[in-house]
């Protein structure tokens, strides 16, 4: 297709009331009213003042946050689920009960004692719950760990 093989269609011009002409007194907007004012609108919900649908819908408690955050598990949870020896990852996490989901986001956090000889897999993890563990006899085992600002800072 060529430029001047193009339908070129005029554009209307706006209406322009109450300027003279075949509108007559009121220009076509009735009479009185919000409706009959220059510049007036109302919101494409309102409904004359009275509760509109959007509001008379239930509200849902709460949002979901888009940045998930992850699951706090204590050190007394794991005391208390787990017996010496035994490996605790996502999976035996669900299976405990501790979590819903395997691939859910966990860290250990320290609060609460550890008497047990617990082996951590591939799970975040504080220092102070790390501290807490390895003084209990057992190994945290991290294959891959986010690495704090002092961290970075210290390597340039």
């Amino acid at each position: 297709m060529q430029i001047h093989e193009l339908k070129i269609t005029k554009k209307s011009n706006k209406k322009r009331v109450g300027r003279g002409g075949k509108k007559g007194t009121y220009s076509g907007r009735g009479m009185k009213g919000q409706k009959s004012r220059s510049g007036a609108s109302q919101a494409p919900t309102f409904e004359g003042g009275k509760t509109t649908l959007i509001q008379k819908t239930k509200k849902l408690k709460g949002f979901k946050s888009l940045n998930k955050k992850n699951l706090a598990i204590n050190l007394n949870q794991i005391n208390f689920k787990f017996e010496d020896g035994n490996k605790i990852n996502n999976k035996s996490l669900k299976e405990k009960g501790l979590i819903r989901k395997e691939n859910q986001g966990v860290k250990i956090l320290s609060e609460g004692k550890i008497d047990k000889k617990v082996i951590i897999e591939n799970l975040l993890i504080s220092k102070k719950a790390q501290e807490k563990i390895e003084k209990a006899g057992g190994k945290v085992e991290i294959t891959e760990r986010k690495k704090t600002k002092k961290e970075i800072e210290e390597k340039k």
